[in-house]
């Protein structure tokens, strides 16, 4: 007969039984569980649009700047990440047939800079998302009505360019005192170059200088543009942010220094030897366009991300090139800049 202690007293299991218990519940719970974990493996390959106004070899930094930005979000090309590249190579002209290609290509999303290549990636698509990286001012463009409240498909960032170029020329007139004519390369097929030369002239004026705008469409005509620029005796050029510009500015600044004219415009234009940049920390700029790209992927809306406006500005000085020019910087200047070129 069976004591009372041994009726209420637990059974032991024996360890076999018991994995083959928890293996017979896990089984029986697998397709509850597993089958979303399996629909996100492997993960999807997503398909990215590069729209470039230049060749990919004058926008080389700017293009891995963007790369950089994906990675940053876990976005490998050749692994989960399929860019298509469209590059215009200086022709404005042909950006909306290969914005077209972009959107018959079904890609996920359209990165693109600059306000040509921007406008065209617009007028092609109202449905595919648009990643601006950067361009001079999306309202004045007529990108957006509004950078804090989209309606559309476009996001990205921007430096309100006409303000930063007209700082440009307080900048020339802080290093040279006495400047009176400042020439101004300015590319036509830009929309962007009427207001942000407007904006130039307005702080000119109160300067006491005269801006003498210059127009060029191709590299071709830099080297008649700087014989005009010569005979019309302007004392510094200022370059701009143009695309088919910004990619040739060593040979902008060896024209100037030639023409032993002060050069400024974007950073690069003092690395690239000319006298003086002021601008956006480009690549960090571009490289901002993968957060964009990510919050789109994950469901966000274009609408739903104001355009951003850079914040992060650098002044480099090229030393080497004001002694050549016999221009002796001043002390404030010299202080202030980021970046000075011995």
């Amino acid at each position: 007969m069976q004591s009372k202690d041994a009726a209420v007293r637990p059974q032991r299991v024996k360890p076999n039984m018991r994995r083959r218990e928890f293996i017979t519940l896990l089984g029986g719970a697998l397709p509850a569980w597993a089958c979303a974990a399996r629909a996100q493996e492997p993960r999807k390959v997503v398909r990215i649009g590069l729209l470039g106004p230049l060749s990919a070899s004058a926008q080389a930094s700017r293009v891995e700047a963007i790369r950089q930005g994906l990675r940053d979000h876990g976005y490998i090309e050749g692994t989960n990440l399929t860019i298509e590249y469209r590059w215009a190579e200086g022709r404005y002209e042909r950006l909306l047939e290969l914005a077209g290609e972009l959107v018959r290509a079904n890609v996920d999303v359209i990165i693109t800079y600059g306000t040509p290549a921007s406008l065209a990636a617009k007028q092609a698509t109202t449905t595919i998302p648009i990643v601006v990286a950067l361009i001079g001012d999306p309202i004045v463009s007529g990108l957006v009505t509004s950078v804090s409240r989209l309606s559309g498909n476009v996001t990205g960032q921007s430096f309100f360019n006409p303000q930063l170029r007209a700082k440009r020329v307080e900048l020339l007139k802080e290093v040279k005192p006495g400047i009176a004519r400042v020439a101004v390369l300015l590319n036509p097929d830009n929309p962007a170059s009427v207001p942000e030369f407007e904006a130039m002239e307005v702080t000119a004026r109160s300067l006491g200088v005269t801006l003498q705008p210059f127009r060029l469409r191709g590299p071709s005509e830099f080297v008649s543009a700087f014989e005009s620029i010569e005979q019309a005796g302007a004392e510094a050029v200022e370059t701009g942010d143009d695309g088919m510009i910004a990619g040739n500015l060593g040979a902008i600044a060896a024209l100037a220094a030639r023409a032993r004219l002060l050069s400024t415009g974007p950073k690069e234009v003092a690395q690239a030897g000319g006298l003086m940049g002021y601008g956006v920390d480009i690549f960090a700029t571009y490289r901002r366009a993968g957060i964009f790209v990510d919050k789109i992927l994950k469901g966000a809306s274009p609408a739903d991300l104001p355009i951003e406006q850079a914040t992060k500005f650098a002044t480099v000085l090229n030393l080497r090139t004001a002694r050549a020019l016999g221009l002796d910087m001043p002390t404030a200047t010299l202080l202030r800049a980021d970046e000075v070129i011995e």
